[in-house]
């Protein structure tokens, strides 16, 4: 190594970067305004002119010896040069672009970097530096859009919680739709709802090869709605209403995050206010309150719907019509909550801000001890004593998807429960989470004899890792994997 390379090291960070690209515009003005040339300057500090070039274009730092030199020639001194300020108007936007072409942003663009010159005018500049500040804040926002989600999720729950989950005008905008088509009663059946597509001067259209992004795709110039042909259920109304709900509700492109849940939550709300009749409902939920006989599954067979769409539609009528207050959960078979609502008090497991999706259920829940029920044909019932006081009867179901299988639950607070079918089980158990001990920590016993000897791989795709909890094995429940090898030991 020579002393010249000694004197000089490469700036190898944006942060060093900024540092350095201002020293060297500092070095190049006083050098200017001195009337050195670059070849003087190199001359007086016994370097090469090339080692300075880099230098004043911010591409090397100069040690403190060079940088003594330096001041010297330049008739100024080491603190003067390392002021962290540019030294002109036209310095700093030149500092500004060669910042900003150093950036990760920019090497993501795989643009080829300008040289900035004397040729190019200050308008060029900023019209450089501002359109690189708008794709800076479209990849901060990108970046931000898991939290942002999470947060638009709370506000829209609360949201939800707030009014009872119930919608006068998207009733109304359903009863009104059904109207139009001369709905008297019974299940809507799949002809109604073409008719009801029919009636806003739309056709349906069946095909192979929809978008595998896309649930249905409307093209509103030709009057078309576009479905997937392989339907998994056979059962084409509720994605039809889904992609009808959009244009009856008047929905614009979403300008956040918020505004897509908003508008996803309103056209599933009016599949099931079109596919579950408000009267009818009320009517059938009512005889059956009165009966003391109130049951998801007889809901789901008098309107021939799923059994998530009628535990769906019960909450949206519960708390208006029958004077009950309910909670909501669909949870994934490895514990982790997808969809929760609730107005009866009950504490869904959340992180410290308040968000629901991606937490884990405690697997003593009815949405998780359903799992273990090897009677897939009756609903599940169970009371849960929650740590945080009270008692809580719930009904659950499993349903099948890609994905895996889910549970659905409806619960209510024991002083509620004789209103429901099921009320008389005897199942019973305890949750004491958020406490560890509770469900997500093995036993003393299982973890000593395992922990040594256990090496999981997890299941879960390693970009969403992150998300979850950590741990040894970052997404594997360790107390799940030491049970396992108990059992087959």
């Amino acid at each position: 190594m020579t002393i010249d390379a000694l004197d000089l090291a490469p700036v190898e960070t944006e942060s060093e970067g900024s540092d350095a690209l201002t020293l060297g515009r500092r070095i190049r003005e006083r050098r200017i305004e001195l009337g050195m040339t670059l070849e003087q300057l190199a001359s007086a500090v016994d370097r090469a002119p090339s080692q300075l070039s880099a230098l004043e274009n911010g591409k090397r730092e100069p040690r403190l010896p060079l940088l003594r030199s330096l001041a010297s020639a330049l008739q100024s001194t080491v603190d003067e040069l390392l002021i962290d300020e540019a030294p002109s108007e036209r310095a700093a936007l030149e500092i500004s672009v060669e910042r900003a072409q150093r950036g990760s942003v920019f090497r993501s663009l795989g643009l080829q970097p300008i040289r900035v010159s004397k040729t190019v005018n200050d308008e060029t500049l900023r019209a450089i530096i501002g359109l690189h500040q708008e794709v800076e804040r479209l990849h901060s926002e990108r970046a931000a859009t898991p939290e942002e989600a999470r947060r638009a999720n709370t506000e829209l729950r609360e949201g939800m919680r707030v009014a009872n989950n119930y919608y006068p005008d998207l009733e109304r905008a359903a009863a009104q739709l059904l109207d139009s088509v001369g709905y008297s009663g019974g299940p809507v059946l799949q002809q109604t709802v073409a008719r009801v597509a029919e009636k806003l001067g739309f056709t349906l259209h069946y095909v192979t090869d929809l978008p595998h992004s896309t649930r249905s795709v409307i093209d509103r110039r030709n009057g078309r709605i576009y479905l997937s042909a392989n339907l998994p259920s056979r059962d084409a109304r509720a994605p039809i209403l889904r992609a009808l709900g959009s244009l009856v509700c008047g929905h614009e492109e979403p300008r956040n995050y918020g505004d897509f849940l908003k508008q996803r939550v309103e056209v599933n709300y009016l599949a099931g206010a079109v596919l579950l009749p408000e009267a009818a409902a009320v009517d059938s939920l009512k005889d059956a309150k009165k009966r003391r006989e109130i049951s998801m599954e007889d809901l789901r067979d008098a309107f021939a719907v799923s059994y998530e769409m009628a535990a769906h539609r019960f909450t949206n009528l519960a708390t208006e019509w029958l004077d009950l207050n309910v909670h909501f959960m669909k949870a994934h078979e490895s514990g982790t909550l997808i969809k929760a609502y609730e107005n009866d008090g009950v504490r869904f497991p959340s992180d410290a801000l308040g968000n629901l999706e991606g937490a884990m259920v405690c697997r003593n829940w009815t949405a998780r001890t359903v799992f273990a029920q090897p009677d897939f044909f009756n609903p599940w019932y169970q009371y849960t004593d929650m740590a945080s006081g009270g008692t809580y009867w719930c009904t659950s179901r499993l349903e099948n998807a890609k994905e895996g299988q889910y549970s659905v639950s409806v619960g209510v607070r024991f002083e509620d429960v004789k209103w429901f079918r099921g009320r008389e089980t005897q199942h019973r158990s305890q949750s004491f989470c958020p406490d560890e001990r509770c469900c997500r920590r093995a036993s003393t016993e299982l973890t000593q004899k395992w922990q040594a000897s256990a090496w999981p791989e997890a299941a879960t795709p390693t970009s969403l890792l992150a998300a979850l909890p950590t741990g040894t094995f970052p997404g594997v429940d360790s107390h799940e994997v030491y049970e396992f090898l108990e059992s087959h030991e």
